[in-house]
């Protein structure tokens, strides 16, 4: 009779703990301001009874997920169960995600007929108590959301290439 034994062997891998910490910050800072820019935008649709475009709630749920799978990593960090497969697989799906919704975006930020941008100028600066300086103060801040937005969504798009890169290092350091 021919015994068999099975050992298990357990992996570390050793994360870079500031560019680590600094993604996860970066990146928490990024969903929740996307999310909350284009859930601002959804009330504002809604209280004008205007149509939502599809890529509000597209950002939402975006922001949402990106938020999410941080709090996953922050979990398996805790159980020191991060593995670089699970973190290059989520940075992928994200990184397809925010690339996607940058673009859209961008289109609608600075596209040929209509833009966001070409709206932002439509009334010029006013002071005072009235309704002139309440409507330039509306326009400004929406068009800063805009722009604030798309920035996030950069940095965001460019954060989850860099974990990607960063997690197959990790993995190719232990290999």
């Amino acid at each position: 009779m021919t015994e068999v034994v099975v050992q298990r062997v357990r992996t570390k891998y050793h994360w870079p703990a500031i560019q680590l910490n600094f993604w996860i910050l970066i990146m928490l800072v990024a969903s929740a301001t996307i999310l909350g820019i284009f859930a601002s935008f959804i009330s504002v649709q809604t209280q004008l009874h205007l149509g939502i475009p599809w890529y509000f709630p597209y950002w939402v749920t975006v922001g949402s997920i990106g938020i999410v799978f941080v709090l996953i990593m922050l979990y398996l960090i805790a159980q020191r169960q991060l593995l670089p497969g699970i973190v290059i697989l989520g940075s992928f799906i994200l990184f397809v995600l925010f690339l996607v919704g940058l673009i859209v975006t961008s289109i609608e930020l600075w596209g040929p007929v209509g833009n966001v941008n070409s709206n932002c100028n439509l009334l010029q600066s006013s002071t005072g108590p009235n309704e002139a300086t309440l409507a330039w103060l509306e326009q400004h801040s929406i068009c800063q959301s805009w722009q604030a937005a798309w920035a996030f969504q950069l940095v965001g798009t460019i954060f989850l290439f860099w974990m990607m890169i960063m997690a197959y290092q990790v993995y190719r350091d232990d290999a």
